[in-house]
């Protein structure tokens, strides 16, 4: 999947969390972390909707 798009869903999920643009918390290393770790979640589940993925991802690195 294009990894721009992919971070620009993780970034849209982040401002479902309550977070504008300028406090998301994310530096250029955790985007890229994320956004492979979303393509690897894909990979190993191609049937997986994105969309879920990227929330589920995202949750993930909120709860931590």
């Amino acid at each position: 999947m294009e990894r721009n798009l992919v971070k620009k869903m993780i970034r849209n999920c982040f401002i479902q969390y309550q977070h504008d643009f300028e406090s998301i918390p994310l530096s250029e290393e955790e985007y890229e972390k994320m956004a492979k770790e979303v393509n690897h979640i894909m990979t190993e589940h191609p049937i997986s909707d994105i969309f879920e993925v990227v929330h589920d991802v995202v949750y993930e690195y909120l709860s931590k």
